[in-house]
């Protein structure tokens, strides 16, 4: 599998495989903070020392390299595009999913810390199903061969609505933390 726990920390195998999808990515309208440019890492659950290169890739479009241990370790090298968008005091993530997650998109969470640190989140997956049952967004639950994910398909705007409502903080969940490489 790649390595996405570089950027989204494996978030959906640490959550027993639970993933949450959306049918539309985050539109490339919006700049990312310039502090997320640059490299970070950090050491994973399993000891290894993770490096994540963040940089533009066109107008309002940035890549993301991932790599373990080393720069010249092309072997775990990965590049993901994703795009960033911002609502109240919340920054967001949207990047493509490879086919065999059902080729939509993943929405994630971040926020750069006044000690300097990229801290990642990901969506709590049976949050988001509590949610699909209530009626507040809608979807549609799935097995992705490691348990049970969930494909959103409510318009984006109410999807940021529903995040960006301070009620519903909980349905965040840390899933790695970075300090800028070399510090």
């Amino acid at each position: 599998m790649k390595a996405w726990r570089a950027l989204f920390a494996l978030s959906f195998l640490l959550l027993g495989g639970c993933l949450v999808t959306f049918k539309d990515p985050i539109p490339a309208n919006e700049a990312a903070p310039i502090p997320l440019l640059g490299e970070w890492s950090r050491k994973n659950e399993w000891g290894e020392q993770l490096y994540l290169q963040i940089s533009r890739a066109g107008s309002n479009l940035y890549k993301a390299q991932t790599y373990v241990d080393s720069p010249d370790n092309l072997d775990s090298l990965e590049e993901y595009g994703f795009t960033v968008a911002h609502h109240g005091r919340r920054w967001y993530l949207s990047a493509g999913l490879p086919k065999s997650l059902g080729a939509n998109f993943t929405i994630a969470g971040f926020e750069l810390t006044l000690d300097g640190e990229l801290v990642l989140y990901n969506l709590d997956v049976e949050r988001i199903m509590q949610e699909l049952e209530a009626g507040s967004l809608t979807g549609e639950v799935f097995d992705s061969g490691q348990g049970d994910g969930v494909l959103v398909t409510s318009p984006l705007e109410l999807v940021f609505a529903y995040l960006d409502d301070q009620a519903n903080t909980d349905v965040f969940i840390e899933v790695a933390r970075y300090q800028r490489a070399g510090e």
